[in-house]
Formats: C-alpha cells, structure tokens, sequence
C-alpha cells in the first residue's frame, strides 16, 4: 500500500475522533487533508491532530466535496444526515467510509446503495465488529462447512444501565431510534454475515419503554436520559427465507444481570454451535459421542489474519478499507448487505407500531 489515498472527514464528533481518525492515522499511506463540521472549532481541532500541514477545514460538507485531490470521505454525522451526504460525495467522484447505521430510513439507505452502484465508487459501513479476531475465525470456521446447515440464532447487544447522553444520541428525529438502530445494528449485520444469509422472509418485533427511572445507574448519568421518547429495550423474531430463525435481543437500559456486548451471536447449525459473546468465541460439538466445548484464543500468535493489520478492529477496519481503495478490491462491508440490516431493523419498529409481522417480498 504505498499508493497516498487523500482523505476527508465530513463529521468530526465523537465518532471521528474516537475510531476513525486515530485508525487512519495509523494507517501509513493515507493522508488527512480536509475536515468538516458545522461547529468550526472541532474541525480545527481534528485538523490540528490529525491533518497535514496543509489541511483545510470547512463547515458545508459541499464545498471540500469540491476538492478534486480527496479520493475518500469519511461520513460521521447524525444518522439523519448519512444518506444525503453519502449520496452528494458518491455523485462527486469519492469512495466513501459512512458510519453505522446506513441512514436513519430504509429508503435512505437504499438511496445510497443505487448512488454507489450508479457511479461505481466504493461504499461501506462502519460495521467493525466484522473485523475483529474471533469474528474473522469464526467466518473462516462456518465457511469450512464445521457448522453444516445454521438454522437456530441469538443476535444480542443488551446493556443493563448505559444510556448514551451526549450528541444527538437521545433525539429521535436526528437518529430514528434508540438501542436497535445505535448497537442492535452491529449484532445484527454480523449475525447476518457469519450466516451469509441476507433473505429475510418475516420480522416480528416489540419495543420497551416500561422502567421507572431509567436515569437511575445509568453509567453516563441522567442528562435527558429519564424524558427520551426512545425505546429502552426491543426484541424480534426474524425468519429467513431458508427457514433459518433469528433471535433479536437488545437494550440501552433493562433490568437484567448479564449485560451481552453489541456484536455478540450464537449460531445453532446441524452439525455444531458457535458462540461469539462478549468478544469470547466458544464452540460446541460432538466427538466420540461426547460434548465438547472449546474456546478459541485469538489474543496474540498464529496466522496473521489480514498481513500488516492490528488486531484492533477500529484499525482493521481502516487498513482494510483502504486497502480495497488502493488494490480496487471489494470492501469488508458491501453496502448490499447493510441495506438489508437497515430494511430488518425498520421492519421491527414498523411491527412494533402495527403489532402484525412485517413481511418481504
């Protein structure tokens, strides 16, 4: 990778500055040249830490689409905005890197999805949790065929007090959800891709808003916490057309005592069971007529599984972005397979409305 990709920040929230510009800094040949938000003072500030000598900042995302020298941009706004951004830079001639979730509508993010095939530039979503170790052993695993035919799965990322207070994180116009579209959204397109399974045939779902101070523990304080119209827990039935069943679960704030971390599953398949939870993957057979279970370690040793890659996600993830840029390869995450996630997460809120399943043609 010795080819120097420029780079443009449209965004630079908490987002930007706790993933992805400190993994584009380590990535050696990209370069940080322009840096947007509509609070001038953070863009100086990201550009101070992380941009070239040179760097430019602006505050209309329209005018450093402009720059002709910026091959990539990084979208990493409210989810309201992803779409129309990601849309205008497409159109502009840029490869782009749009956080989680692909936008805040279903038809949002199939707007993009059409905008990047139109142009044929690169687009993908910030689902890292793809990246990380035991997710990449437990994809090469499944595609050995050890699992056979996967049928039964729990998708989970539940929180037991942890609310998120700060940006727009509790405005629902700006967002379009709580805890489904903010850390459901994670386990449900890994879940998805360690499947590679992307026909969904029925989703039934129910939101929660029940608890009597949801503010109470919560380990990043009230802060509008106790007055957000955003549900505080959700869970849904998704059928696939195979056949295949998938368990939903997720909260920002439940009274349970097993907090499961965002990007966590178990996939049931007929010959054995895999369990990726809390970033700890275990897997279940049989041998000998006997139950094993094995927890794999990926700390450290073995097979690099990506060559000159960190084993930190966050970092995977922009190594392996840019990589595709430079090789002109296909990305991690094709945005094929997030408009699915966005079309399922949709479907559960629209279930949870109506009280009836929301069926796929």
């Amino acid at each position: 990778m010795d080819r120097i990709v420029n780079v443009g920040i449209i965004g630079c929230g908490g987002i930007a500055n706790n993933k992805h510009m400190p993994s584009l800094k380590n990535v050696p040949n990209v370069r940080m040249v322009a840096f947007c938000d509509i609070i001038p003072e953070r863009a100086e500030k990201a550009a101070k830490e992380y941009g070239t000598q040179d760097a430019k900042t602006y505050t209309d995302y329209k005018e450093l689409l402009k720059d002709e020298s910026i091959e990539v941009v990084h979208v990493l706004t409210p989810n309201r905005e992803h779409a129309d951004i990601t849309v205008d830079a497409l159109y502009a001639g840029k490869h782009v890197m749009c956080e989680k979730p692909m936008a805040k509508t279903a038809a949002d993010a199939k707007r993009m999805y059409e905008a990047a095939v139109a142009t044929g530039k690169k687009l993908t979503i910030g689902y890292q949790h793809r990246q990380k170790a035991e997710a990449i052993y437990a994809k090469k695993y499944i595609e050995s065929g050890a699992l056979g035919d996967i049928y039964y799965v729990n998708s989970y990322a539940i929180r037991r007090r942890g609310t998120p207070n700060w940006g727009v994180f509790l405005d629902a116009e700006a967002q379009g959800g709580g805890p489904i579209i903010d850390i459901a959204t994670h386990s449900l397109d890994l879940t998805l891709y360690l499947m590679d399974n992307y026909e969904p045939q029925m989703v039934l779902g129910k939101t929660h808003k029940k608890l009597e101070h949801p503010e109470a523990g919560n380990i990043w304080g009230d802060k509008g916490v106790s007055t957000t119209p955003l549900e505080e827990a959700a869970c849904a039935m998704i059928v696939m057309k195979n056949g295949a069943t998938i368990m939903l679960e997720t909260s920002w704030a439940l009274n349970t005592h097993e907090p499961i971390q965002e990007g966590s599953c178990v996939l049931c398949g007929s010959k054995a069971g895999l369990s990726l939870k809390n970033n700890k993957l275990v897997i279940n057979k049989v041998e000998l007529d006997r139950q094993v279970v094995t927890e794999v370690d990926t700390s450290a040793g073995g097979v690099a599984f990506y060559d000159g890659a960190a084993q930190n996600s966050a970092q995977t993830e922009a190594f392996n972005w840019i990589k595709s840029i430079v090789d002109d390869t296909d990305p991690v995450v094709l945005p094929k397979q997030a408009l699915v996630v966005s079309q399922i997460l949709e479907a559960i809120y629209v279930s949870s409305e109506t009280g009836k399943p929301v069926y796929f043609e």
